[in-house]
C-alpha cells in the first residue's frame, strides 16, 4: 500500500548577530537577522492507516527537506528589477530630469559604472555609503549601486542641521558622503564637526553637481559625482562583478528616525523585504505594464522602498516634496 505525501514546512530559526548596531534611547542593541528553513512533512492519503509504531513514537522515516541550490534558490533583490528593466525595455525612457531623459539600459549602465567606481574607491560588502541629496537621477542610481557593491545606503533627511547630521554619520560610520551642491554648506559643517569630536576618519565627500553645469572652482579639491560615473574606461557593464547578497536578510539600506523626540533610532531594510514591498506597492497602486510613475516622495523616507523602487518609467523633479 502507498503513501501519498504533500509538502509542509517545518520552520527552524537560526539566527546570527550582524555587525549592524542600532540605539535605542541610550542603549545599544545588536541587530539580528533570521534564517528559515523548510523541511517536508508527509501526509497520509484518505486510504492508508497510520501504523501503531507511528502514533506511538515508534520508528519511521521522514522525507528529506529540499536542498537549496542556484537550481531553486536565488536570493530576493531590488537589482533584479534594474537588470530585468534593462533587459525588457532597454530602449523606453527610465528618468526625465529637466533636459535630461536616459532609458532602462543607459540607467543600468550608469548604475554598474558607479558600483565600479565605488569599488575603486575601496567601498565593499557591508559597508555604508552616505547620501544626502533630493529626488535627482543621482539618488536614484546611488540605490542600485551601493547595493551593486555589497554597501549598504544610508539616505539622509535634507531637512537636518549640520549637528544632526553628523551624529548620524558618526553612528553610521559611512565611508562616503554624496552631497548634492545645494546642501555642500550644511554637510562640510557637519564633516567639520565629526573632526573636532571623532578619532576615525571623517567620510570621503563626493560632490553632486546640477548636470550639464560643470563648475570646477565650487569642487576644487573634491571628488564629483559625474567624474567617477565617466572615468569608467571599457565596457563596465560586462567586467564589475556585481556583488550580490549572500543572504536575502542581508541589509541593504540603513534609515534613522529625525531625532526630535529623542536620540535618533536606526532601521535596517533587507533585500528581501526592500524586494517584497516594491511589488506590493505595484499591486496596491494598480499599475500596469507600462505605467509612468511620478516620484513624489522623497526618497530619503525608507528609501523609497515604499513606493518608489519600482519596474516602471519615473520622472524625478527636485524638490518634487514641496
Amino acid at each position: 500500500m502507498r503513501t501519498s505525501y504533500t509538502i509542509g514546512f517545518t520552520v527552524k530559526k537560526n539566527f546570527k548577530t550582524s555587525s549592524t548596531r542600532v540605539h535605542h534611547g541610550s542603549t545599544t542593541i545588536t541587530n539580528r537577522s533570521c534564517k528559515v528553513q523548510c523541511q517536508s512533512q508527509p501526509k497520509l492519503s484518505h486510504v492508508d492507516e497510520p501504523r501503531d509504531e507511528e502514533l506511538h513514537g515508534g520508528p519511521s522515516r521522514a522525507l528529506e527537506g529540499v536542498v537549496r541550490c542556484p537550481a531553486n534558490y536565488i536570493p530576493l533583490s531590488p537589482i533584479s528589477f534594474l537588470e530585468r528593466a534593462a533587459e525588457v525595455y532597454k530602449d523606453r525612457t527610465s528618468v526625465i530630469y529637466g533636459s535630461i531623459k536616459y532609458t532602462w539600459k543607459e540607467t543600468h549602465r550608469r548604475c554598474v559604472m558607479l558600483a565600479c567606481a565605488l569599488n575603486h574607491l575601496g567601498i565593499s560588502r557591508g559597508d555604508v555609503v552616505a547620501v544626502l541629496a533630493p529626488n535627482i537621477p543621482a539618488m536614484l542610481e546611488l540605490h542600485f549601486a551601493v547595493p551593486m557593491t555589497g554597501a549598504i545606503i544610508c539616505a539622509l533627511n535634507t531637512r537636518l542641521d549640520p549637528k544632526m547630521l553628523s551624529t548620524h554619520l558618526s553612528h553610521s560610520e559611512a565611508k562616503i558622503l554624496f552631497v548634492d551642491y545645494q546642501l555642500l554648506q550644511i554637510a562640510e559643517e557637519a564633516i567639520s564637526l565629526l573632526k573636532n569630536t571623532e578619532t576615525n576618519e571623517p567620510p570621503l565627500l563626493v560632490t553632486i553637481s546640477e548636470l550639464n553645469s560643470f563648475d570646477p572652482s565650487m569642487r576644487a579639491n573634491k571628488h564629483d559625482y559625474e567624474s567617477l560615473v565617466s572615468d569608467q574606461i571599457g565596457d563596465t557593464t560586462t567586467t564589475f562583478s556585481i556583488v550580490r547578497p549572500n543572504d536575502e536578510c542581508d541589509p541593504i539600506s540603513l534609515s534613522y528616525t529625525s531625532g526630535t523626540t529623542s536620540r535618533p533610532k536606526g532601521v535596517i531594510f533587507s533585500h528581501r523585504g526592500a524586494y517584497l514591498n516594491s511589488l506590493a506597492s505595484v499591486f496596491t497602486h494598480g499599475m500596469r505594464d507600462m505605467s509612468t510613475y511620478l516620484c513624489s516622495l522623497p526618497m530619503f523616507h525608507c528609501n523609497g522602498w515604499c513606493s518608489n523602487r519600482l519596474e516602471h518609467d519615473r520622472k524625478l523633479f527636485r524638490n518634487s516634496s514641496s
